[in-house]
């Protein structure tokens, strides 16, 4: 995998968002919240980049910035050589068809006036208006069948479907274009568990069938784990820990990581009893106000003086593991 050039190439992305003060005079500046904050990372053909971290973290921002779905203050998104953030609308457009998104709440973004058939089949007419009618209802039936919905479903509204279906057919909505990326932005959350297992493997299916890249963001760190090749945690619009997964659920570097490891249930009673949950201090900082330096320094354990001077670099420390911490 180090051999290939890869597919998405993220450095330095920011996302700021303005924010007027509460009670504020209209000629006031605005504050800056930095929901995303210099984020750098690689996508390789193929892999699955879990991206985990506390709400508010920026995980789902992080994505509809690399998305063009909300605007990036500055940095560099590199799709296959071309820098996302620097095309026009038209330009965008030519790209959009190579990476799809699937998003957490199934039913939400699906269109009720629609029928699933209409809904899967609209990504297709609006990149390929030349498809025959023919083509565009054959490969709807195909794609609907590939994730489990029976075909005599194909004129039912959303409503008619399950929580778990409905993200089947947002499943479908993603692959009717044939991408080589799909996002998703916590694709399970809102499903019970023994359905969130039965999409999890449909999607590490789809992705072995069609040479898929995956960015998966969730909050359960069991899941991620099944899932990825390689994961990236969060926090406060900060990278503080990219690694292989076996080696971050085995070794986690960063104090953050740590803690968030410490949290994830294990099944086995007696073990779990035995396992020491590592408490965190205060609150997340807001993201409005966030710390000087590193921005974990404020909840983390082991801080020192240099924590609150300098920001962190993420830092090679082996083993495919790269952490921004200045004290271990």
């Amino acid at each position: 995998m180090n051999a290939q050039s890869p597919l998405l190439s993220v450095r330095d992305l920011k996302v700021w968002f303005d924010i007027k003060p509460k009670g504020a005079m209209p000629w006031t500046s605005p504050d800056k919240l930095k929901a995303v904050d210099g984020v750098d990372f690689d996508l390789m053909p193929g892999e699955t980049l879990g991206i985990v971290g506390e709400s508010g973290c920026g995980k789902s921002t992080l994505a509809r910035a690399i998305m063009r779905m909300v605007p990036a203050e500055g940095g560099t998104v590199l799709w296959l050589g071309d820098d996302l953030l620097s095309l026009n609308k038209q330009g965008m457009r030519e790209h959009r068809k190579e990476m799809q998104m699937i998003f957490q709440d199934p039913l939400a973004s699906l269109n009720p006036r629609m029928t699933i058939g209409q809904i899967v089949a609209e990504p297709l007419k609006t990149h390929y208006p030349d498809v025959s009618k023919a083509e565009v209802k054959t490969r709807v039936r195909e794609v609907l069948d590939r994730v489990g919905i029976l075909p005599n479903m194909i004129n039912r509204y959303p409503h008619e479907f399950s929580g778990g279906q409905c993200q089947r057919i947002g499943i479908a909505r993603a692959l009717i274009l044939r991408p080589q990326l799909i996002i998703c932005d916590e694709p399970v959350s809102a499903l019970d568990v023994s359905i969130q297992a039965q999409v999890i493997n449909l999607l590490m299916d789809i992705q072995q069938e069609m040479g898929l890249s995956l960015i998966f963001i969730a909050h359960d760190l069991s899941v991620v784990k099944h899932i990825s090749t390689r994961v990236m945690v969060l926090y406060l619009g900060n990278v503080v820990e990219i690694s292989e997964a076996e080696q971050l659920y085995r070794a986690p570097g960063h104090p953050y990581t740590q803690a968030l490891i410490s949290a994830v249930p294990i099944p086995d009673p007696k073990a779990h009893a035995e396992n020491e949950v590592m408490l965190l201090d205060a609150d997340l900082p807001s993201p409005l106000n966030p710390p000087s330096g590193c921005v974990f320094r404020t909840r983390c354990p082991l801080a020192e003086k240099v924590c609150a001077e300098t920001k962190p670099p993420l830092t090679d420390r082996g083993n495919g593991q790269q952490v921004a911490c200045h004290v271990i």
